[in-house]
């Protein structure tokens, strides 16, 4: 193989001895690994406490909200950091600056619009 499809060629390689390596781990860990199941190890284990009763438990949706606001930020996040390494850059200042206010008024927005619906109260 010549070219442009060789190196295609190589990253299935890679990934196929990546493939080979992974399953001959598991395969050696299956082999080597002591199996000696009682009642006790074949336990559900809650933090040391012996479970009691069901395992359904309800949960309410405000922190499922608290998450959401929590992966917003981090996206916000990943977003602010390459801007500001390329906001130096000669050309780039006034274009970036603005559509990183653009991006901010976004966030700003879906901020205004959880406080108003009470959605950042913890009560």
């Amino acid at each position: 193989m010549e070219g442009y499809f060789a190196s295609y060629g190589v990253v299935v390689a890679l990934f196929a001895i990546g493939l080979v390596i992974v399953a001959g781990a598991l395969a050696v860990n299956r082999a080597l690994r002591p199996s000696r199941p009682t009642p006790e190890k074949l336990l559900t284990y809650e933090c040391g406490v012996d479970p009691v009763g069901e395992g359904w438990a309800q949960s309410q949706i405000r922190y499922y909200v608290f998450t959401y606001l929590y992966v917003i930020f981090a996206v916000d996040a990943v977003f602010l950091f390459p801007w500001a390494t390329i906001f130096a850059t000669p050309g780039f200042g006034l274009t970036t600056l603005a559509e990183m206010f653009v991006f901010l008024g976004f966030i700003a927005l879906g901020i205004l619009y959880a406080w108003r619906k009470r959605v950042l109260t913890w009560t």
